[in-house]
């Protein structure tokens, strides 16, 4: 990855829908080139996915949760058949398997305490062989960004 591909990233994740034209004459390319980059970029697997970011406040997703869990079991069998479970909830914005005092992390995104109620039985009433669940309710975003900060040749 060379100069001008970091700088193609950069300029996408800040704004995936720039057009070509625009995104060729910022890093100094023209666009047959540039086009180029940024297909060999998707192919390569550095550009995994071009999204749109909703405004979770807007669509009425006002509650942000981080839930902490612990098991009591450590196999790879159980591991998948957790991952399915939790991967199949819509609220689960993310989830992390995690070194430490907890086992999992997720990211819950959902209207109102009471969504996140719902969720939290959903999820106990799904899956055994939880030991502890740990749920902290985010007051205010203070930071949130989607991009990567990129290696420097």
């Amino acid at each position: 990855m060379d100069n001008f591909d970091r700088h193609i990233l950069a300029l996408l994740q800040h704004d995936a829908s720039i057009p070509l034209k625009d995104l060729a004459e910022a890093v100094n390319l023209s666009t047959t080139p540039c086009w180029k980059r940024v297909k060999r970029l998707q192919e390569e697997g550095y550009i995994r996915a071009r999204v749109a970011l909703l405004d979770q406040e807007r669509l009425g997703l006002g509650l942000s949760v981080f839930v902490q869990i612990k098991t009591q079991h450590h196999d790879s069998a159980w591991l998948e058949r957790f991952a399915t479970c939790v991967r199949q909830f819509d609220e689960v914005v993310e989830f992390y398997r995690m070194s430490g005092e907890w086992d999992y992390l997720l990211r819950v995104v959902v209207k109102d305490i009471g969504a996140y109620d719902q969720f939290y039985k959903r999820l106990i009433g799904s899956t055994e062989g939880l030991v502890d669940i740990s749920s902290n309710f985010a007051m205010e975003q203070i930071k949130y960004t989607t991009e990567l900060p990129l290696p420097h040749p």
